[in-house]
């Protein structure tokens, strides 16, 4: 099992927004104990998103798709979803309460008048897949929808952030900090990447249950100090009880190629 982001909209792949649901995920994640695995980030395609989620729905994997669930027409991601599935959209009881309810919150007398075209037009936001429980939206009440282990927001953070908290909460309470997860690191300089490649393939061989990762810059000069010279940030991550050992042999190996280490703690 893996946790994924879809996020869906033309808009980003365009740059008219620029995407704050991956930093955010991550984030929300990592208040948990959990984090992301994988990240897509699709158009406003049916034929394109329908695949994806035929594909993502296969997998045991649990998924947070942002964006395309209103009911404009470049909004496909409810039938989609439906598609993908292989079932019918229909108007989710509960959704459709929500969405009287905000009507009536906005109108001026209070009422959900569904004579008028627009307020009926609204409640097609409320069609969803056959089988999906609501996923509720304190920002405005109207509903994304859940089923399968996927999450389906609205692609304004201001909406989906606590629906995609809420949803971690209610749905994988279990999950939180199942995972110990702990990271130690340092920028090493005079040495290239394929010079300690078979020290990195060493460790993980030694560590099982530890990652090396080896992240090459050719100089940062607005954060200056030594980041502004050639190194690589190279460091160990997975379980925090093993982790100051295969750090260590990770601080050996590179003193023994020569490499100069700075600690990046320290500055």
């Amino acid at each position: 099992m893996a946790i994924g982001l879809i996020v869906i909209g033309d808009e980003i792949l365009s740059g008219r927004r620029n995407d704050k649901h991956l930093p955010k995920t991550i984030e929300l994640l990592g208040e948990r104990g959990m984090h992301l695995d994988w990240a897509e980030y699709i158009g406003d395609d049916p034929a394109r998103i329908t695949a994806t989620l035929r594909r993502t729905f296969a997998s045991d994997d649990i998924v947070f798709c942002t964006g395309g669930i209103g009911a404009t027409p470049d909004d496909h991601t409810r039938q989609c979803a439906a598609q993908a599935l292989g079932v019918p959209l229909a108007l989710h009881p509960e959704a459709e309460r929500l969405i009287l309810e905000r009507i009536a919150d906005t109108s001026k007398d209070g009422r959900a008048d569904l004579t008028q075209a627009d307020n009926r037009h609204r409640l097609k936001m409320g069609e969803f897949p056959v089988g999906c429980e609501i996923l509720p939206n304190p920002y405005n009440k109207i509903p994304g929808f859940s089923i399968r282990r996927h999450h389906f927001m609205p692609g304004f953070p201001v909406m989906a952030w606590p629906m995609m908290a809420w949803a971690l909460d209610r749905y994988y309470l279990d999950l939180h900090h199942l995972r110990p997860h702990g990271e130690r690191s340092m920028l090493v300089f005079g040495l290239a990447e394929s010079t300690l490649t078979p020290l990195m393939e060493q460790i993980e061989a030694n560590f099982a249950a530890v990652k090396v990762f080896s992240l090459p810059s050719v100089g940062d000069s607005e954060r200056g100090g030594p980041y502004a010279r050639r190194h690589i940030d190279l460091g160990v991550k997975g379980d925090p009880a093993l982790l100051d050992g295969a750090f260590e042999a990770l601080q050996k190996g590179v003193e023994a190629l020569g490499g100069e280490i700075v600690d990046p703690a320290a500055l």
